[in-house]
């Protein structure tokens, strides 16, 4: 869900106490909608994403682009070593201010402000000079797309138009019933809230019609009177005009549903109901596994086409091998037919369309083998046998391609799995250069060589200190196990399941049975087992495991190995990663 605009206002009196006064250190943006303000230890995310608009601190590291982008550039240019001077949001609006004492090129002292619009596929993020004019924005607007309204540097700021509704927090209790009391009979108590009052989000309008009347469907006709439902929008609005708010998340089969700034009860049992510590702590929970699909959806989406395409054609090219090499099974036939046309050419004569005769390998039984009448009866025996020659050469040919086509179907698959987990821009790099290797994208022309850094295995601590790396792709997979790894560290990887290869640093000591079952957990999370339970993964040392002869990135071969079962589980796997 976007944040409605009560849980921004708790996140603007989370953060007002944090930030006034520090200094912005840093301008980052990892991501084309995300930018991170690094202030003194503290991470400001502002997300000006369709599906995810939002202000927060934030703990998540993100990588950031090896050439920043322009805005990007803009930013650090005006704000880099300016001062939080004030973080003010309009009342009830998805809308927040964060005004800055900075200085110019010269020195000179001046204002700076960062407006957010966390509103959905219009948010925006816009950088203004001290008179209100816009230097920038992240989208600019102009009249072509909005006629009413446009953003584009020079322009004095205007903010978004008033939705024309009553906000909720300026009714009075006289002026709800009058309101109540004109309400279609047949609308919900909810739809009604969200038509007549402004600030209200659809999760908040059907908490408050579950608090008045013990259920979110009920209409307006199933109530006596407005009473109840008034003082569950009277009581909200208190909480509202104190700022006494709670960071809580939904939770349903242990996947974040929506949140909220205030206990929500109307899914009983249906869902959990989680407090947080703080807004931003709940914002990271809730959306780092969202923003990890987007990336995946955004930055992977020609790679995910690319092997998918690819994958799906050798799938098909193997189907139609295995057919053909059905039908070399049947070659002996060919070579019987063959014969009993030569042992019978004196009874044969030119233009027959079919020789029955006795089948002498089959105790006389009758045959019926058909000819080509343009051919003499030799003719029609050489074809047989020439036939047979070619099935018999094409079974060792087609056994020798399924095996290339099954290699590189798995390896494919292996790729795929890798787009999923991937994280970082220099990810999606590695994997985009590993598929132009192994053949499946086209080289770069001359000139298009792409920035990139090289990116290091993920890193983790077992609970008694061990190091644990988990590689991100096939080919650091390969690197980290037949380079990087001593012959003496474990190796773990999910058995006959698409995954990461981890490396568990034995340091010289022998690692405990925690270790090891950590280590595992770690192999499960980053494969395609991630969601499963009792994921059996494959242990043995180093020394175990070698490259096959032709292999493709990331494919190796083990023995004398063993196998523990494993559950992967987030918090775990978050209290491994080593800081």
């Amino acid at each position: 869900m976007a944040i409605d605009a009560i849980c921004l206002q708790a996140v603007v009196e989370e953060l007002r106490p944090q930030l006034l006064g520090l200094r912005a250190d840093k301008v980052q943006q990892p991501a084309r909608d995300q930018v991170v303000l690094l202030f003194r230890g503290k991470r400001l995310l502002l997300n000006a994403g369709a599906g995810a608009p939002r202000l927060q601190l934030t703990e998540i590291l993100r990588d950031n682009p090896a050439e920043p982008p322009m805005f990007c550039m803009l930013l650090r240019k005006h704000l880099s070593g300016a001062r939080v001077a004030e973080i003010t949001q309009p009342p009830l609006e998805r809308l927040v201010r964060i005004e800055f004492d900075a200085s110019d090129e010269l020195g000179r002292a001046g204002k700076r402000s960062l407006v957010l619009e966390a509103m959905g596929r219009r948010s925006n993020l816009i950088l203004l000079d001290e008179e209100g004019r816009v230097i920038d924005s992240l989208r600019r607007v102009d009249a072509d797309m909005s006629a009413a309204r446009q953003i584009l540097p020079g322009l004095f700021y205007q903010p978004p138009a008033s939705m024309g509704r009553l906000p909720f927090l300026e009714e009075t209790e006289d002026g709800f019933a009058a309101r109540f009391a004109a309400a279609p009979a047949e609308k919900t108590l909810d739809a009604f809230l969200l038509d007549q009052y402004f600030g209200l989000s659809p999760l908040m309008a059907r908490e408050l019609a579950f608090r008045a009347a013990g259920d979110v469907d009920t209409r307006v006709f199933q109530l006596e009177n407005s009473s109840p439902l008034w003082r569950a929008l009277a009581g909200f609005s208190v909480r509202v005009r104190e700022n006494r708010f709670t960071p809580v998340c939904l939770f349903r089969d242990g996947k974040p549903l929506d949140f909220a700034c205030v206990p929500v009860s109307q899914y009983a049992g249906a869902a959990e109901c989680r407090t947080y510590p703080s807004f931003s702590a709940l914002l990271d929970a809730f959306y780092e596994a969202r923003e990890r699909h987007e990336r995946t959806r955004q930055r992977g989406a020609d790679l995910l086409r690319a092997a998918s395409t690819a994958r799906d054609r050798l799938r098909r090219k193997l189907a139609l091998q295995e057919k053909e090499y059905a039908a070399t099974q049947e070659r002996d036939l060919l070579r019987i037919q063959g014969d009993l046309i030569t042992a019978n050419l004196y009874r044969m004569e030119r233009g027959q369309a079919r020789l029955e005769c006795e089948n002498y390998y089959e105790d006389n039984a009758p045959a019926s083998i058909p000819l080509d009448p343009l051919l003499t009866p030799q003719q029609n025996a050489a074809k047989y046998y020439k036939r047979y020659a070619k099935a018999k050469t094409a079974e060792k040919y087609l056994r020798e391609q399924m095996d290339l086509a099954r290699r590189d179907i798995h390896y494919l698959e292996s790729v795929l799995a890798e787009i999923g987990q991937a994280e970082t821009e220099q990810d999606f790099l590695d994997i985009r250069a590993e598929l132009r290797e192994a053949g499946f994208l086209k080289k770069q022309g001359k000139g298009k060589k792409e920035k990139s850094r090289p990116a290091a295995p993920w890193e983790f601590r077992t609970s008694s200190g061990l190091r644990v790396q988990v590689g991100r792709n096939n080919r650091q997979n390969d690197k980290l196990t037949l380079k990087d790894a001593d012959r003496r560290d474990i190796w773990l990887h999910t058995q006959k399941i698409h995954g990461s290869h981890v490396i568990l640093r034995c340091a010289g000591r022998s690692p405990t049975e925690e270790d090891v079952a950590q280590a595992a957990m770690l192999a499960a999370w980053f494969s395609q087992a991630r969601e499963s339970g009792n994921v059996p993964v494959d242990y043995t040392e180093v020394r175990n495991v070698k490259k096959p002869a032709g292999g493709r990135p990331g494919m190796v071969v083990y023995t004398t190995y063993r196998t523990v079962n494993v559950t992967p589980e987030e918090a775990v796997i978050k209290s491994l990663l080593a800081k």
